[in-house]
């Protein structure tokens, strides 16, 4: 797996799983124009979201967020399409730590992703439709609106813990 530099060493991360989820999907992006992409497209199927989710075009990070639980054998809301319904998952987290489901508000909605780490005035996270794929990206901290932890079935993973960051890069304004 190829991270960007500043983001390398969580290729060495033993977990959480829903981080370790993610990291696969890294690069991951929409196909230009109308088509579709099928790794996409496959989510919303995996997912039984077929009826609801119908095109690469609308936006996908709660959809990426879907796949990511799922497939780490962690539950998804009832409506998981809809980014700030994240907002009530799992348990309150209070200080992000690496792994934990961060939502956001901006025009027109909301966005959903993993915390990576932060900077003094960002949070720097991996999740879906950002720039139109699978990505890393800087968020202003007051866009925030709850960060949440799984529901841990046997232990909390070892290397769960605040992660300060050098930052880098532009802050995103609106990942839609």
């Amino acid at each position: 797996m190829t991270l960007p530099h500043g983001y390398a060493w969580l290729a060495n991360e033993p977990g959480p799983k829903m981080l370790l989820e993610a990291l696969k999907l890294h690069g991951v992006h929409e196909a230009p124009g109308s088509a579709n992409d099928a790794t996409i497209m496959g989510w919303a199927a995996e997912c039984g979201l077929t009826a609801t989710y119908t095109a690469d075009s609308v936006p996908w990070c709660g959809l990426f967020m879907a796949v990511v639980a799922k497939r780490a054998g962690k539950p998804v809301p009832r409506s998981p399409l809809w980014a700030l319904s994240w907002s009530a998952w799992g348990l309150d987290a209070g200080q992000p730590e690496l792994g934990d489901v961060l939502t956001f508000v901006r025009p027109g909605g909301g966005h959903v992703a993993l915390y990576v780490g932060e900077d003094r005035e960002s949070y720097h996270v991996l999740g879906g439709n950002q720039s139109d794929r699978v990505s890393f990206a800087r968020l202003d901290k007051q866009r925030m609106r709850a960060a949440r932890r799984p529901i841990w079935q046997v232990a909390e993973p070892p290397n769960r813990r605040p992660v300060l960051l050098t930052a880098m890069g532009a802050l995103s304004r609106d990942e839609a």
